[in-house]
């Protein structure tokens, strides 16, 4: 996984209306017309959001009728929090001989 695909994932979480999506989701799958209701959000806006969380991995959906429904991609999220962690650390986690002064700090 490249940069670019980091940045996406990174940009995806970065807006208000996503990250609310994602916290609406956890308790399991929504339909699209219970996320308008529960997040006060227009259709096109919705679609917006949904377009950008799913393109990044971290919300999978599927068409029932005439209503889509999400929810949180296990595999996603799983990803991100790797991702997250490869950037979110310190070499002296993985190397004693680094000697950076986090661990002093904890």
């Amino acid at each position: 996984m490249g940069f670019r695909e980091d940045v996406k994932r990174i940009k995806a979480l970065a807006n208000e209306n996503r990250l609310l999506i994602m916290l609406a989701l956890q308790h399991g799958k929504k339909c699209g017309c219970d996320l308008l209701e529960e997040l006060n959000i227009t259709q096109p806006t919705l679609s917006h959001h949904m377009k950008i969380l799913a393109g990044s991995g971290l919300v999978d959906y599927y068409k029932e009728g005439r209503w889509m429904y999400y929810s949180i991609s296990a595999d996603g999220v799983k990803e991100f929090r790797k991702m997250v962690g490869s950037y979110a650390r310190c070499d002296c986690e993985l190397d004693a001989n680094v000697s950076c002064g986090c661990k002093e700090k904890k």
